[in-house]
């Protein structure tokens, strides 16, 4: 796992359910953006659909942030269809506002380390930078799902450093003060930070 975070992330080239349709994309398609792909085990499932649902509610504040979303899991386009067809209180998706890659071939989950022996993905999270440079990963066992406002926190953080050349410490959020990474400006952020 750890050698993925902070290499290039692995391209993948699959078939996505995309706004109703089905679409050949691959990760150079978003090139020049940052990108959140998570992974989760399947459609019809528990917690899955509570993720999916909060990533597609908080699409536009990661847009707002160049940053798109991609989700993947071993499922059929066509099983991405009809579960986007079902609407919410069913247990559906309804419409979701980024890319469900069909990862049938398990190539994308095992590039990414996420596939478990009984063939579906762990819930992998990667967040991927503008230069397609891995800057993030965690990995949830199945039965908990992931936190989206610290998935946005950690892109405003990491674009902070890219931008700014500083370092976010510990419960950092967009506004706090950040730290340049040296002794002296260490003291600095801890003499005002106490």
């Amino acid at each position: 796992m750890s050698r993925l975070v902070g290499n290039q992330a692995p391209d993948f080239a699959a078939q996505a359910l995309v706004n109703g349709d089905f679409e050949d994309i691959k990760l150079s398609d978003f090139d020049g953006k940052w990108k959140v792909l998570f992974f989760y085990p399947l459609d019809f499932t528990f917690v899955c659909p509570t993720e999916i649902c909060a990533f597609s509610d908080a699409a536009p504040q990661f847009k707002e942030k160049n940053c798109e979303i991609i989700a993947c899991s071993v499922d059929s386009v066509f099983s991405h269809l009809a579960w986007t067809q079902q609407s919410r209180d069913e247990g559906g998706l309804g419409d979701i506002n980024f890319p469900i890659l069909s990862d049938l071939n398990k190539t994308v989950a095992r590039d990414y380390e996420v596939l478990t022996e009984e063939g579906i993905a762990l819930r992998g999270l990667f967040l991927i930078d503008n230069n397609n440079v891995i800057q993030h990963a965690t990995i949830n066992n199945l039965s908990v799902g992931r936190n989206v406002e610290e998935t946005l926190r950690l892109l405003k953080g990491y674009q902070y450093t890219a931008t700014h050349g500083e370092v976010c410490p510990a419960n950092w959020s967009e506004g706090d003060d950040t730290m340049k990474p040296d002794p002296k400006g260490s003291k600095e952020w801890f003499s005002k930070n106490k």
